[in-house]
């Protein structure tokens, strides 16, 4: 398994922000390793968001219902930061939950913690920062996508910039994160394999 100091080194690369070695120190310091079985909850509907998770083996998804509809809003793995972000900033209920979609390694970083880190650190306050922001821009470009690229082109973009969700996320949470029906992700997928 991966150390602390390993976790941190990773952390920082996802984000394109290096840490100088006390940095990743003090990183090191406030991560923890959590295990979750297939299926399992990391967060549920009604629970605060208290922490911000990074994958380190492993997939899991971020979900709501709507009329009784299990809704994909987000598939993660290895090296993504998962967080329910309106929960986590007003440390209110949340509507979305997460679930592991496979065994899963996430390491998780405590808000209170990270936040007193960074106010005392610029690295981390810069680290901080750039995790947000790449965030926010992820949910735009994907509601960007789902608003104006048809089908086929969301699939395609799925592919290239996700290949790992479409080998390893069942079939009926990609459809549901790709706002299609099964079948229009299956005729969709026969087209993009015959092209």
């Amino acid at each position: 398994m991966n150390t602390n100091i390993d976790i941190a080194k990773r952390i920082a690369s996802s984000l394109d922000s290096p840490l100088s070695k006390d940095a990743l120190k003090a990183l090191a310091e406030i991560v923890s390793p959590e295990k979750y079985k297939k299926g399992e909850r990391i967060l549920d509907e009604g629970q605060i968001c208290e922490s911000v998770y990074f994958i380190d083996k492993g997939m899991t998804r971020q979900f709501y219902f709507k009329y009784d509809k299990d809704l994909t809003e987000h598939i993660g793995y290895e090296d993504a930061i998962i967080v329910c972000l309106e929960s986590y900033f007003k440390e209110e209920p949340t509507k979305l939950m997460i679930e592991a979609l496979e065994p899963t390694i996430a390491w998780k970083i405590n808000k209170h913690d990270i936040e007193h880190l960074a106010s005392v650190n610029s690295e981390i306050g810069t680290m901080y920062r750039r995790m947000f922001e790449k965030s926010l821009i992820t949910s735009q470009e994907k509601a960007d996508t789902l608003r104006f690229e048809p089908a086929h082109e969301r699939y395609n973009k799925l592919m290239q910039m996700h290949p790992e969700i479409l080998k390893r996320a069942p079939l009926i949470y990609i459809a549901s994160l790709l706002q299609m029906t099964p079948e229009t992700l299956s005729r969709v997928r026969s087209a993009s394999l015959n092209s």
